[in-house]
């Protein structure tokens, strides 16, 4: 006999609900994936003229390059070891520059070219540097003929010199007291001189960081030496930095003091001698803002021994505040509604640092959370960005 057929039972709604939804996940996914590839493939698409360069242990591959006037981007591949930096220079003065590439990463440098020979660094300073060849073009003819008068200029540019004077002079200063408190092996003093003497440097850093072979010895971290800190090439503040909070000794260190205080003397004559067109005088700083922004605030690295960056944080800003004084008179006639963009910037940036304030100073970097470090690069890539307008209102936007 039979058994009479049963109804199936019904899934329990749960389960369908379930069901249901990795269905409506799967699609999703699917649609997600399908705009990732499309985004992907706009971004190969639009910058389908970068030119990639590979940084290697001891070289870049290629090491002569060419590119037309104009606004150029560079992918820069780093293949070693360790991270690296890369640079454009002319002469002894930095064009363009990305630090802190991380090994197997690239970065982007976007640069806008002036037609000439250039020369490019290629990680390690030790290192045989490139060629790069930037050829003339219609545009570049053009706009080298439409440049404003300059006449508008002088005064800022004067008044920046004069800037310049007297933050070196202040920085000669706090590195012969640093000098003395090590020559007297008074750790303890040499440890407190520290940080006003780096402060006194970072108010002349857009403008020192021109100066290429300088800037290393003074301010080049170990990352950008074959032997690292052991390296007898690693000098400078950072040397000193090393000495005084990770080793927390004195030994041998005069030389290198000795060494500083010849160099930020030769600085402040560099500084002097070398013209500044006014189109790096808001560019200097932007960098600098830049650099604080992608690298310097996101990885504590720039002061890895003294955690001092906020110190440095808020020199940088004192000069950006400086640059934008200089050229208020200007922006109010030729950019008026650029002015309120850039004031709401700096008081953003201000602000932010001013809530790290403690009795001596600032906090330590070690104790700002990787949340409040995102918010300080947000504020430095803000303030960037809004200076970045000044030179197109001034009529100095280049090719």
């Amino acid at each position: 006999m039979s058994k009479p057929n049963t109804p199936q039972a019904s899934p329990p709604r749960a389960l369908r609900w379930a069901v249901a939804g990795s269905v409506v996940v799967m699609i999703a996914a699917g649609g997600l994936f399908y705009y990732a590839s499309k985004m992907a493939a706009a971004k190969r698409q639009h910058n389908h003229d970068e030119v990639v360069v590979n940084i290697n242990a001891h070289s870049c591959d290629p090491n002569e390059l060419t590119v037309p006037a104009g606004r150029a981007s560079f992918r820069i591949v780093n293949h070693s070891d360790r991270a690296v930096e890369w640079e454009i220079l002319d002469g002894v003065l930095v064009i363009e520059e990305r630090e802190n590439i991380a090994p197997g990463l690239s970065q982007v440098i976007n640069a806008n070219l002036q037609p000439g020979d250039y020369a490019i660094t290629c990680g390690l300073l030790s290192n045989p540097r490139g060629v790069l060849h930037v050829t003339p073009t219609a545009a570049s003819d053009a706009a080298a003929k439409a440049k404003p008068s300059m006449v508008a200029f002088v005064g800022p540019l004067s008044e920046f010199r004069v800037y310049l004077a007297t933050q070196g002079s202040a920085l000669i200063k706090a590195v012969t007291a640093l000098n003395q408190a090590i020559a007297g092996g008074d750790l303890a003093q040499a440890q407190a001189l520290y940080l006003p003497a780096r402060a006194a440097y970072q108010r002349l850093a857009p403008a020192a960081q021109r100066l290429a072979e300088l800037d290393n010895s003074i301010n080049a971290r170990a990352d950008y030496f074959e032997k690292r800190e052991q390296d007898p090439a690693f000098v400078g503040f950072h040397r000193i930095e090393y000495a005084l909070f990770q080793q927390r000794s004195l030994d041998g260190l005069n030389t290198v003091a000795e060494r500083l205080l010849a160099d930020v003397t030769t600085l402040k004559q560099q500084l002097l001698a070398q013209s500044l067109p006014p189109e790096q005088l808001v560019s200097i700083v932007v960098r600098n803002l830049n650099t604080l922004a992608d690298v310097r605030a996101a990885s504590g690295e720039e002061e890895r021994y003294s955690h001092g960056d906020l110190n440095g944080f808020a020199s940088n800003l004192e000069t950006a505040h400086k640059v934008v004084e200089l050229l208020r008179p200007m922006l109010t006639k030729s950019a008026p509604d650029l002015l309120p963009k850039i004031d709401a910037a700096l008081s953003d940036f201000d602000s932010v640092l001013n809530s790290f304030k403690v009795k001596d100073g600032y906090a330590t970097y070690d104790m700002v959370s990787g949340e409040q470090r995102k918010q300080i690069a947000d504020k430095a890539q803000a303030l960037a960005d809004a200076l970045d307008g000044i030179d197109p209102a001034l009529g100095l936007s280049g090719l």
